[in-house]
Protein backbone atom coordinates (compact mmCIF):
# COMPACT_ATOMS: atom_id res chain seq x y z
CA UNK A 1 0.00 0.00 0.00
CA UNK A 2 3.09 2.44 0.61
CA UNK A 3 4.39 2.11 -2.91
CA UNK A 4 1.17 2.14 -4.43
CA UNK A 5 0.07 5.37 -2.11
CA UNK A 6 3.88 6.71 -3.22
CA UNK A 7 3.24 5.99 -7.26
CA UNK A 8 -0.41 7.94 -7.24
CA UNK A 9 1.48 10.88 -5.73
CA UNK A 10 3.84 10.84 -8.59
CA UNK A 11 0.76 9.99 -10.55
CA UNK A 12 -1.00 13.39 -9.19
CA UNK A 13 2.02 15.82 -9.82
CA UNK A 14 2.12 14.82 -12.98
CA UNK A 15 -1.17 16.69 -13.83
CA UNK A 16 0.36 20.59 -13.59
CA UNK A 17 3.56 18.94 -15.59
CA UNK A 18 0.87 17.67 -18.40
CA UNK A 19 -0.74 20.94 -17.94
CA UNK A 20 2.80 23.48 -18.12
CA UNK A 21 3.86 20.81 -21.68
CA UNK A 22 0.78 21.40 -23.52
CA UNK A 23 0.35 25.15 -23.35
CA UNK A 24 3.64 25.46 -23.76
CA UNK A 25 3.40 23.79 -27.17
CA UNK A 26 0.09 25.56 -27.89
CA UNK A 27 2.19 29.56 -27.65
CA UNK A 28 5.04 27.84 -30.25
CA UNK A 29 3.04 29.30 -32.81
CA UNK A 30 1.87 31.88 -31.36
CA UNK A 31 5.24 33.01 -30.00
CA UNK A 32 7.18 32.57 -33.70
CA UNK A 33 8.59 35.84 -34.94
CA UNK A 34 5.93 37.35 -37.70
CA UNK A 35 2.56 36.04 -38.89
CA UNK A 36 2.87 32.15 -38.67
CA UNK A 37 0.03 32.06 -41.75
CA UNK A 38 2.02 34.09 -44.24
CA UNK A 39 5.14 32.10 -43.25
CA UNK A 40 3.39 28.73 -43.62
CA UNK A 41 2.38 30.43 -47.61
CA UNK A 42 4.63 31.97 -48.71
CA UNK A 43 5.21 36.05 -49.45
CA UNK A 44 2.80 35.61 -52.64
CA UNK A 45 -0.18 35.03 -50.99
CA UNK A 46 -3.30 37.18 -51.67
CA UNK A 47 -5.24 38.12 -48.75
CA UNK A 48 -8.09 35.81 -49.46
CA UNK A 49 -5.79 32.93 -49.18
CA UNK A 50 -4.08 33.72 -45.37
CA UNK A 51 -8.10 34.67 -44.40
CA UNK A 52 -9.32 31.14 -45.54
CA UNK A 53 -6.28 29.58 -43.88
CA UNK A 54 -6.45 31.62 -40.29
CA UNK A 55 -10.18 30.30 -40.43
CA UNK A 56 -9.29 26.77 -41.57
CA UNK A 57 -6.81 26.10 -38.53
CA UNK A 58 -8.97 28.14 -36.17
CA UNK A 59 -6.64 31.17 -35.93
CA UNK A 60 -9.46 34.19 -36.64
CA UNK A 61 -10.77 33.44 -32.88
CA UNK A 62 -9.59 34.65 -29.62
CA UNK A 63 -6.57 33.27 -28.27
CA UNK A 64 -8.62 31.87 -24.91
CA UNK A 65 -11.11 29.94 -27.31
CA UNK A 66 -8.10 28.23 -29.11
CA UNK A 67 -6.47 27.42 -26.11
CA UNK A 68 -9.55 25.95 -25.20
CA UNK A 69 -9.70 23.95 -28.97
CA UNK A 70 -6.44 23.26 -28.51
CA UNK A 71 -7.26 21.23 -25.49
CA UNK A 72 -10.32 19.57 -26.73
CA UNK A 73 -8.15 18.46 -29.89
CA UNK A 74 -5.06 16.73 -27.86
CA UNK A 75 -7.93 15.01 -24.99
CA UNK A 76 -9.64 13.58 -27.90
CA UNK A 77 -6.36 12.80 -29.65
CA UNK A 78 -7.05 15.10 -32.38
CA UNK A 79 -3.84 17.30 -33.43
CA UNK A 80 -5.54 18.58 -36.87
CA UNK A 81 -4.09 18.21 -40.22
CA UNK A 82 -0.46 18.40 -41.89
CA UNK A 83 -0.65 22.18 -43.75
CA UNK A 84 2.14 20.29 -45.95
CA UNK A 85 1.09 16.61 -46.36
CA UNK A 86 -2.69 17.59 -45.89
CA UNK A 87 -3.57 14.30 -43.53
CA UNK A 88 -4.19 13.87 -39.66
CA UNK A 89 -1.00 14.80 -37.67
CA UNK A 90 -2.10 12.26 -35.25
CA UNK A 91 -1.71 9.69 -37.67
CA UNK A 92 1.71 10.99 -39.16
CA UNK A 93 2.99 10.66 -35.62
CA UNK A 94 1.39 6.99 -35.41
CA UNK A 95 3.26 6.20 -38.44
CA UNK A 96 6.40 7.01 -37.40
CA UNK A 97 7.05 6.73 -34.17
CA UNK A 98 7.53 2.72 -34.13
CA UNK A 99 10.68 3.45 -36.33
CA UNK A 100 11.96 6.21 -33.32
CA UNK A 101 11.55 3.40 -30.74
CA UNK A 102 13.25 0.68 -33.02
CA UNK A 103 16.33 2.86 -32.73
CA UNK A 104 15.92 4.12 -28.98
CA UNK A 105 15.37 0.82 -27.61
CA UNK A 106 18.53 -0.67 -28.35
CA UNK A 107 20.75 2.09 -28.12
CA UNK A 108 19.48 2.09 -24.31
CA UNK A 109 20.44 -2.09 -24.38
CA UNK A 110 24.03 -1.16 -26.26
CA UNK A 111 24.84 1.26 -23.31
CA UNK A 112 23.88 -0.71 -20.79
CA UNK A 113 25.56 -3.98 -22.10
CA UNK A 114 28.64 -1.65 -22.53
CA UNK A 115 28.24 0.62 -19.60
CA UNK A 116 27.91 -2.49 -17.10
CA UNK A 117 30.97 -4.61 -16.84
CA UNK A 118 32.92 -1.49 -18.26
CA UNK A 119 31.62 0.48 -15.16
CA UNK A 120 32.08 -2.49 -12.76
CA UNK A 121 35.38 -3.49 -14.11
CA UNK A 122 36.75 0.69 -12.96
CA UNK A 123 35.56 0.27 -9.55
CA UNK A 124 37.26 -2.47 -9.21
CA UNK A 125 40.66 -1.69 -10.01
CA UNK A 126 40.05 1.96 -8.86
CA UNK A 127 43.29 3.95 -9.43
CA UNK A 128 44.53 1.44 -11.94
CA UNK A 129 45.32 1.07 -15.15
CA UNK A 130 42.41 -0.47 -16.38
CA UNK A 131 40.62 2.03 -14.26
CA UNK A 132 42.40 5.29 -16.37
CA UNK A 133 41.90 3.42 -19.14
CA UNK A 134 38.34 2.94 -19.19
CA UNK A 135 37.92 6.99 -17.77
CA UNK A 136 39.75 8.19 -20.72
CA UNK A 137 37.34 6.11 -23.65
CA UNK A 138 34.44 7.41 -21.74
CA UNK A 139 35.41 10.95 -21.62
CA UNK A 140 36.03 10.70 -25.06
CA UNK A 141 32.13 9.22 -25.74
CA UNK A 142 30.99 11.92 -24.09
CA UNK A 143 32.81 14.53 -25.82
CA UNK A 144 32.18 12.94 -29.35
CA UNK A 145 28.87 14.29 -30.73
CA UNK A 146 26.05 12.47 -32.64
CA UNK A 147 26.72 14.40 -35.52
CA UNK A 148 30.23 13.65 -35.49
CA UNK A 149 30.36 10.17 -34.88
CA UNK A 150 27.76 9.09 -37.13
CA UNK A 151 29.19 10.66 -40.52
CA UNK A 152 31.95 9.29 -39.56
CA UNK A 153 30.93 5.29 -38.83
CA UNK A 154 29.25 5.84 -42.63
CA UNK A 155 32.71 6.90 -43.95
CA UNK A 156 34.41 3.85 -42.33
CA UNK A 157 32.15 0.81 -42.36
CA UNK A 158 29.52 2.04 -45.15
CA UNK A 159 31.94 3.54 -47.26
CA UNK A 160 35.15 2.64 -47.11
CA UNK A 161 34.80 -1.45 -46.31
CA UNK A 162 30.77 -1.33 -47.40
CA UNK A 163 30.41 -3.37 -44.72
CA UNK A 164 26.99 -1.45 -43.66
CA UNK A 165 24.37 0.54 -45.33
CA UNK A 166 24.19 4.09 -44.52
CA UNK A 167 20.73 5.19 -45.17
CA UNK A 168 16.94 3.77 -44.70
CA UNK A 169 15.46 0.87 -43.31
CA UNK A 170 14.91 -2.30 -43.65
CA UNK A 171 16.79 -5.66 -42.54
CA UNK A 172 18.45 -5.66 -39.05
CA UNK A 173 22.18 -4.25 -40.40
CA UNK A 174 20.68 -0.32 -41.42
CA UNK A 175 19.81 -0.84 -37.19
CA UNK A 176 23.91 -0.95 -36.80
CA UNK A 177 25.18 2.22 -37.36
CA UNK A 178 22.07 4.25 -36.01
CA UNK A 179 22.46 2.56 -33.27
CA UNK A 180 25.95 2.52 -32.34
CA UNK A 181 25.32 6.11 -32.88
CA UNK A 182 22.90 7.20 -30.50
CA UNK A 183 24.31 4.41 -28.11
CA UNK A 184 27.80 5.11 -27.25
CA UNK A 185 27.28 8.72 -25.91
CA UNK A 186 24.90 7.48 -23.54
CA UNK A 187 27.11 4.22 -22.59
CA UNK A 188 29.67 6.77 -21.76
CA UNK A 189 27.62 8.47 -19.16
CA UNK A 190 26.22 5.19 -17.76
CA UNK A 191 29.81 4.01 -17.12
CA UNK A 192 30.91 6.93 -15.00
CA UNK A 193 27.73 6.94 -13.40
CA UNK A 194 27.62 2.60 -12.73
CA UNK A 195 31.91 3.28 -11.65
CA UNK A 196 30.85 6.10 -8.95
CA UNK A 197 27.60 4.04 -7.60
CA UNK A 198 29.37 0.58 -7.56
CA UNK A 199 32.56 2.55 -5.71
CA UNK A 200 29.79 3.91 -3.05
CA UNK A 201 28.70 0.03 -2.47
CA UNK A 202 32.05 -1.14 -1.97
CA UNK A 203 33.09 1.05 0.78
CA UNK A 204 29.76 0.17 2.88
CA UNK A 205 29.81 -1.67 6.28
CA UNK A 206 27.78 -4.50 4.48
CA UNK A 207 30.66 -5.24 2.17
CA UNK A 208 33.15 -5.15 4.30
CA UNK A 209 31.00 -7.17 6.33
CA UNK A 210 30.25 -9.99 3.45
CA UNK A 211 33.98 -9.92 2.52
CA UNK A 212 34.89 -10.65 6.38
CA UNK A 213 32.44 -14.32 6.19
CA UNK A 214 34.78 -15.16 3.67
CA UNK A 215 32.26 -14.36 0.41
CA UNK A 216 33.99 -14.98 -3.00
CA UNK A 217 35.04 -11.49 -4.53
CA UNK A 218 32.39 -12.45 -7.47
CA UNK A 219 29.73 -12.64 -4.79
CA UNK A 220 30.19 -9.51 -3.00
CA UNK A 221 30.72 -7.36 -6.61
CA UNK A 222 27.42 -9.10 -8.20
CA UNK A 223 25.32 -10.75 -5.41
CA UNK A 224 25.93 -7.70 -3.19
CA UNK A 225 27.07 -4.10 -3.81
CA UNK A 226 25.40 -4.55 -8.10
CA UNK A 227 21.93 -4.37 -6.75
CA UNK A 228 22.19 -1.66 -5.02
CA UNK A 229 24.57 0.07 -6.59
CA UNK A 230 21.67 -0.33 -9.88
CA UNK A 231 19.29 1.61 -7.95
CA UNK A 232 19.89 5.04 -8.52
CA UNK A 233 21.09 3.95 -12.44
CA UNK A 234 17.15 3.62 -12.77
CA UNK A 235 16.51 7.34 -12.97
CA UNK A 236 19.18 7.98 -14.87
CA UNK A 237 18.17 5.66 -17.59
CA UNK A 238 14.96 7.24 -17.35
CA UNK A 239 16.24 10.94 -17.71
CA UNK A 240 18.54 9.54 -21.13
CA UNK A 241 15.58 8.31 -23.08
CA UNK A 242 14.67 11.94 -23.25
CA UNK A 243 17.67 12.91 -24.70
CA UNK A 244 17.63 9.86 -26.89
CA UNK A 245 14.56 11.13 -28.20
CA UNK A 246 16.04 14.51 -28.77
CA UNK A 247 19.64 13.27 -30.37
CA UNK A 248 17.03 10.78 -32.73
CA UNK A 249 16.76 14.04 -34.43
CA UNK A 250 20.13 14.41 -35.68
CA UNK A 251 20.55 10.75 -35.98
CA UNK A 252 17.62 9.75 -37.79
CA UNK A 253 18.48 13.05 -40.03
CA UNK A 254 21.90 11.59 -40.90
CA UNK A 255 20.66 8.38 -41.56
CA UNK A 256 18.16 8.81 -43.28
CA UNK A 257 15.64 7.05 -40.91
CA UNK A 258 11.90 7.32 -40.94
CA UNK A 259 11.49 8.00 -37.39
CA UNK A 260 9.98 11.28 -35.45
CA UNK A 261 12.83 13.42 -35.12
CA UNK A 262 13.18 13.12 -39.24
CA UNK A 263 9.47 14.14 -39.08
CA UNK A 264 10.39 16.99 -37.20
CA UNK A 265 12.70 18.15 -39.10
CA UNK A 266 11.05 18.19 -42.48
CA UNK A 267 8.09 19.75 -40.60
CA UNK A 268 10.05 22.99 -39.32
CA UNK A 269 11.72 22.74 -42.91
CA UNK A 270 8.35 23.30 -44.57
CA UNK A 271 7.07 25.65 -42.14
CA UNK A 272 4.36 22.45 -41.05
CA UNK A 273 3.00 24.10 -37.45
CA UNK A 274 0.68 21.95 -36.80
CA UNK A 275 2.71 19.04 -37.63
CA UNK A 276 5.61 20.99 -35.68
CA UNK A 277 3.43 21.06 -32.49
CA UNK A 278 2.43 17.45 -32.66
CA UNK A 279 5.80 16.37 -33.11
CA UNK A 280 6.88 18.12 -29.88
CA UNK A 281 4.05 17.28 -27.94
CA UNK A 282 4.89 13.38 -28.82
CA UNK A 283 8.41 13.57 -27.49
CA UNK A 284 7.24 15.88 -24.66
CA UNK A 285 4.93 12.99 -23.30
CA UNK A 286 7.09 9.96 -24.08
CA UNK A 287 9.71 11.63 -21.59
CA UNK A 288 7.35 12.54 -18.77
CA UNK A 289 5.65 9.16 -19.11
CA UNK A 290 8.77 7.56 -19.27
CA UNK A 291 10.27 9.43 -15.80
CA UNK A 292 6.85 8.43 -14.06
CA UNK A 293 7.38 4.68 -14.95
CA UNK A 294 11.18 5.27 -13.64
CA UNK A 295 9.56 6.82 -10.76
CA UNK A 296 7.10 4.08 -10.17
CA UNK A 297 10.05 1.59 -10.49
CA UNK A 298 12.02 3.18 -7.96
CA UNK A 299 9.58 3.08 -5.37
CA UNK A 300 9.44 -0.36 -6.32
CA UNK A 301 12.99 -2.00 -5.80
CA UNK A 302 14.00 0.86 -2.86
CA UNK A 303 12.08 0.34 0.44
CA UNK A 304 13.34 3.65 1.66
CA UNK A 305 11.61 5.62 -0.27
CA UNK A 306 8.10 4.21 0.14
CA UNK A 307 9.35 5.21 4.08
Amino acid sequence: MAAWRAILKRLLLLLPVLWVVVSLIFLLIHLVPGDPVEQMLGEGATAADIGALRHAYGLDVPLGTQYMLYWRGVLHGDLGRSIRLNRPVTKLILSRYPYTLELAIPAILLAILLALPAGIASARHRGKWQDHGLSVVSLFGVSFPSFTLGPVLILIFGIVLGWLPVSGTGSWRHFVLPTVTMGTALAAILTRMVRTSMLEELGQDYIRTARAKGLSERSVVYRHALPNAMIPLLTILGLQFGTLLAGAIVTETIFSWPGLGRLTISAISNRDYPLVQGCILAIGLTYILVNLATDALYVVVNPRIRQ
